[in-house]
């Protein structure tokens, strides 16, 4: 590929001004999301989806997006055909979320506060259908470098910090043997670090090399599944970061977070990992970043809207996402409802952003 193809979709200068309109593509009577029927028991996809099937044959095919998580009763008649429980949703709603033509993929969140087990892994697998990739988050047990209270407060400091071997045996290995090929991307999202080892990077990148040298090895008959590290520490941009991923074959996450710079200012890592794939968890809204997640939900419930648009973000995403899957890498976007207010409505504008931009790429 080109350096000027890849040079102009990693450009540092702002997209076009977005439209901040809202539409979305009339739905096509003749439409009908071409998947199979929902078994007995399952949830089903609302028909207002089949709208999205044309779109979606319009996006690169080595691109994977979805939310972060998928149990909101706010997306009736976005995803879900009527009112279901949250209970009821996180225990299958799967079944439907899986056959929405934009939702090629999920990001297990959860996982980042609790382990799971392999059969718990397995029970989300068996909802979805074999082209469905997922997306896990490490336990914080690992990646954080402090023990939290309830509230989120420091306690003290966790002896397990990057430990290899808790990686591969609490994380690795059950979602391996639970999801199988399913599995698409292995995150570790380092928490905020202390003092004490933000002013010591050499330090944080030693522990984090050897644990992915510990989660490479694990997975070296499974060479598919993308290993991505997100940050939470702007200091830790830099050279360092890039040699320890690619002495090792990780990625970076771009983290769309209110605790990160803006998407321009994180690009420059993905140019020095250049090429590879892209990953990217859009999660909070940069106006709205600052308040953290408590706030944001709370403008943002019931999550069946578009309340915080965000077209500066969008746009470069979009572009980004098109460079990269132009070059044939694959690229996994989740997006939270936090981003904008609605995953899957954001994810449906992202959509049509990548899709305008396809023809000039």
């Amino acid at each position: 590929m080109p350096d000027t193809f890849q040079d102009d979709f990693f450009a540092d200068e702002l997209p076009p001004k977005a439209s901040s309109g809202l539409a979305v593509p009339e739905p096509d009577v003749d439409h009908e999301v071409p998947t199979r029927k929902p078994r007995r028991g399952d949830i089903a996809l609302t028909p207002e989806a089949a709208q999205y099937i044309e779109l979606a044959a319009q996006l690169p095919a080595q691109l994977r997006m979805g939310a972060s998580t998928w149990s909101y009763p706010g997306w009736e008649g976005l995803v879900w055909d009527g009112a279901y429980s949250k209970e009821v949703l996180a225990k299958k709603g799967l079944s439907a979320y899986h056959r929405h033509p934009l939702l090629r993929s999920i990001c297990v969140d959860r996982t980042f506060w609790r382990p799971l087990t392999t059969s718990q892994y397995a029970a989300f697998a068996a909802q979805v259908d074999e082209d469905f990739r997922f997306v896990v988050k490490c336990p914080a047990g690992v990646t954080d470098a402090q023990v939290r209270t309830e509230e989120g407060k420091p306690r003290e400091d966790n002896p397990a910090f990057l430990d290899p071997r808790l990686a591969v045996e609490h994380f690795v290995q059950p979602t391996l043997e639970g999801l199988g090929p399913k599995l698409g991307v292995l995150v570790f999202q380092l928490s905020p670090l202390p003092w004490a080892l933000l002013s010591r990077p050499s330090l944080v990148f030693d522990k984090l090399g050897l644990m992915l040298a510990a989660v490479r090895q694990a997975l070296a008959n499974h060479p598919q599944v993308i290993v991505a590290v997100e940050l939470r520490d702007p200091e830790l941009l830099g050279p360092a970061l890039v040699d320890t991923l690619k002495a090792h074959g990780a990625t970076f996450c771009l983290g769309l977070h209110g605790k990160m710079p803006p998407i321009e200012e994180q690009l420059p890592i993905l140019r020095a990992l250049w090429p590879g794939p892209l990953v990217c968890r859009w999660n909070l809204n940069r106006v709205f970043g600052a308040y953290g997640y408590a706030d944001a939900q709370k403008k943002h419930e019931p999550f069946g809207e578009i309340r915080s648009e965000d077209p500066h973000t969008r746009g470069l995403l979009a572009r980004t996402i098109a460079g990269i899957t132009g070059a044939g890498q694959p690229a996994f976007v989740t997006v939270s409802n936090d981003a904008e207010g609605s995953a899957p409505l954001s994810i449906a504008l992202l959509a049509q952003a990548i899709a305008k931009l396809r023809p000039r790429a």
